[in-house]
């Protein structure tokens, strides 16, 4: 089993069960992500080196988190039939790319994985930047000649593209928002934005993509905020006052992930988001911890 593998070879999850050891799983930390090489290794191959190393923006002055990973090809296995499961074949769409915080840095999981959708679509597909119009053209295109599109888009860029285009009426396009407004104005809920974007473009939806640099794999939701995982990633949630305890469906608390496809980092990592469960399966995402709560979770950050 992974959990009793990785406990046994990854070092740093190792320390951590051990010092606060639980009767079922234990969730690592997501800071340590900053700190240390959060790395198990290859039996076949223990000294492998990392074939790519992910990191995230992190805010000015802080430490961003990185993702040593073993295997590409892994990543893109996961990545591709996780979007897959929820949309289909990726060939068969043209992919926009509205990134442009993403595309300013090296070392994003997401420009890794929305390049390759890229490469793998539709003519026109492309990174775009603040070519609003240019979009909007691709997208009417698109439209007259039946082919389908899918528009990645940072919030703030999205916000802002709605804001210079006149409405729209985005027929057969799907709007999947990345999140991505810190520092940028005004916070606002999913369904404001959601409400937004969707008045602004003519999608009944807009759609939206969890993931992050520490995880290989993405949940999607396509409708009220409610992700589905792909069937090797899963979500608990953690009561933040108590590690060892986990709520029942309905309840907020932190968002814990189990996600297989870190079978050489970590695949129990417990996030700074906080979020709810429901009995089908989905889970959504409702903003992010207050460290007040958290005991002992930065003790063996040293």
């Amino acid at each position: 089993m992974i959990y009793q593998y990785q406990t046994k070879n990854n070092p740093i999850f190792q320390r951590w069960t051990e010092q606060f050891p639980t009767t079922d799983f234990g969730f690592l930390p997501i800071a340590f992500f900053k700190s240390h090489s959060v790395i198990t290794p290859n039996p076949q191959e223990p000294n492998q080196l990392p074939e790519i190393v992910f990191s995230s923006s992190g805010t000015t002055g802080s430490t961003p988190s990185k993702h040593h990973v073993l295997s590409e090809e892994l990543y893109r296995q996961s990545y591709t039939q996780a979007f897959e499961l929820m949309y289909g074949p990726v060939e068969q769409y043209c992919f926009i790319g509205l990134l442009p915080s993403y595309l300013e840095r090296s070392g994003s999981s997401l420009i890794y994985m929305v390049d390759d959708f890229i490469k793998r679509g539709q003519p026109k597909s492309g990174f775009y930047l603040n070519e609003y119009q240019a979009v909007a053209n691709i997208i009417q295109h698109n439209q007259s000649n039946q082919i389908p599109t899918i528009l990645f888009g940072v919030t703030f860029a999205l916000l802002a593209m709605a804001d210079a285009l006149t409405p729209q009426q985005f027929l057969n396009t799907t709007i999947i928002e990345t999140g991505g407004m810190k520092g940028r104005g005004a916070e606002l809920t999913r369904t404001q934005l959601h409400q937004i974007l969707s008045t602004a473009f003519g999608c009944d939806n807009i759609h939206s993509e969890y993931g992050m640099t520490e995880l290989l794999s993405q949940a999607y939701a396509k409708q009220d905020g409610k992700f589905t995982c792909p069937p090797w990633m899963k979500i608990l949630i953690q009561d933040p006052s108590d590690p060892k305890q986990y709520l029942p469906h309905g309840k907020t608390g932190r968002i814990c992930v189990m996600d297989l496809a870190n079978i050489n980092s970590c695949s129990f990592i417990a996030t700074d988001d906080l979020g709810k469960t429901h009995p089908d399966g989905t889970f959504e995402v409702l903003g992010r911890l207050d460290f007040s709560d958290l005991r002992g979770c930065n003790q063996l950050i040293q």
